[in-house]
């Protein structure tokens, strides 16, 4: 029998097949903290718990496990994340009631200001601040908490050694408003003068020969280069 003969008589039902979903953690700076983007669910299981964006795969319009996620988060947001990587994987018979379940769970950034509007005219969709979520007793659906702590730990690595972090912020921003950012996330100061050397020899952004137009001393406005998810630090910043 050869390939092709198989192929015809497989019976791909003679083995069981676990539910299959993709959740993205999809996460902003907003008013200068980390929040993450929560859907209310609407049906059962877990009806009228908060949980992250995602659902099943739908094999008619989704070629790839990212176009899934990307094609789930286009419905909350209206936009796709400029910065979209996977996480984990998540899998067993107890993480869903309805049977043995998979999720291939993403970590996205993006800024506030990109999706903002489109957010507002959806229902039952809020960006919530990590640190409200880690000080309430907010229950969130199957294992999303857990899915949401391993964003957190691997967003604050890649932060302390890459710039993505400027996926959060509008397409042309400050030095000083990117160095805010990666505060927040990593959660402590960082030396000015060491911040600015290290984004000058990184090469990863361009000058847009703009100015900032906040109160204040106006301040070079600047947007990143197509090397950036490339580029990471020898050392991190948080050091």
């Amino acid at each position: 029998m050869n390939e092709k003969e198989y192929l015809e008589i497989y019976d791909a039902t003679q083995f069981d097949s676990p539910l299959m979903t993709v959740d993205s953690v999809l996460l902003t700076i907003k008013d200068n903290q980390l929040c993450v983007l929560l859907a209310k669910r609407a049906n059962h299981p877990f009806i009228g718990q908060w949980g992250l964006a995602g659902g099943f795969i739908d094999t008619a319009k989704d070629k790839s496990i990212e176009d899934c996620a990307k094609r789930k988060l286009v419905e909350k947001t209206g936009v796709v994340p400029s910065y979209l990587n996977k996480l984990t994987v998540q899998g067993d018979p107890d993480r869903d009631p309805r049977g043995w379940s998979v999720s291939v769970a993403y970590y996205a950034l993006i800024a506030h200001q990109a999706c903002e509007a489109h957010i507002e005219d959806v229902s039952e969709v809020e960006w919530v601040t990590l640190e409200s979520l880690a000080s309430t007793s907010l229950e969130l659906a199957f294992d999303h908490l857990t899915i949401i702590d391993k964003a957190l730990v691997q967003l604050k690595v890649d932060a302390s050694r890459t710039l993505i972090v400027a996926h959060a912020l509008p397409t042309h921003f400050t030095l000083g408003e990117l160095q805010k950012a990666h505060e927040i996330i990593l959660g402590c100061s960082i030396e000015k003068k060491s911040f600015r050397r290290r984004i000058e020899k990184a090469d990863v952004l361009e000058d847009t020969g703009e100015m900032s137009k906040a109160a204040g001393r106006p301040a070079k406005l600047f947007k990143v280069k197509s090397e950036l998810d490339a580029y990471s630090f020898r050392c991190g910043l948080d050091l």
